[in-house]
């Protein structure tokens, strides 16, 4: 079974790494990586990731992740071709999958109607007709997103669950020590400290 993540530059690293450690851990699951060139794909934060397929070349896929970034709003005015390519490809697919603001990609591609996203992208994901969900990890037929960045995590295991069992996402849970503690969400803290965050991410968009 091939999991295919998308690159693309300024994603954010832990959206694609996450869920890249849990399907790889999975011993039937073949990774690749696929971006608009073979050129080596930058992340927000400085990692340097090398595709092994082109937009061009991969028109078929049993997984798909697409990671968000912290620049989606800029991304969703140019994908770079990462929209075309999900329409096409998600004809394809057993799973189409997000994280973070990914899934405002698959909204823009017109592929799910309920969803979850990083909590500062909530907007973008209901101005696209999506039902936006507060939820950690939300199925919504072979679509299935996961929450801000570390929540890729979750919606990987969830997903490997789906596929091959609790006791094998059991045994990938334990093979990579996640021990998740009840998060803090957004909607949880101060509401101080949650402008300043929301102030904080709205700069990145300028």
């Amino acid at each position: 079974m091939d999991a295919t993540f998308v690159l693309y530059p300024n994603m954010t690293a832990l959206d694609f790494v996450g869920p890249f450690e849990v399907l790889a851990s999975v011993p039937v699951v073949s990774a690749r990586f696929v971006a608009a060139t073979l050129d080596p794909v930058k992340s927000d934060n400085g990692l340097v990731v090398t595709p092994t397929d082109t937009f061009d070349s991969l028109k078929s896929t049993d997984i798909v992740v697409v990671p968000g970034s912290g620049h989606w709003k800029a991304l969703l005015k140019d994908s770079g071709g990462v929209v075309e390519w999900l329409r096409e490809v998600h004809a394809t697919t057993k799973w189409t999958t997000s994280v973070c603001t990914g899934s405002t990609l698959l909204a823009e591609a017109g592929l799910v109607s309920k969803a979850t996203t990083h909590w500062a992208a909530r907007e973008d994901l209901e101005v696209r007709g999506v039902e936006v969900s507060t939820d950690r990890v939300v199925f919504d037929g072979k679509v299935v997103s996961g929450a801000g960045v570390s929540a890729g995590i979750d919606m990987a295991l969830r997903l490997v669950e789906a596929e091959f069992g609790e006791m094998v996402a059991q045994a990938v849970q334990v093979g990579i020590e996640y021990d998740p503690q009840p998060p803090r969400a957004y909607d949880s803290i101060p509401p101080e400290i949650a402008q300043g965050l929301k102030a904080a991410f709205d700069s990145r968009q300028a």
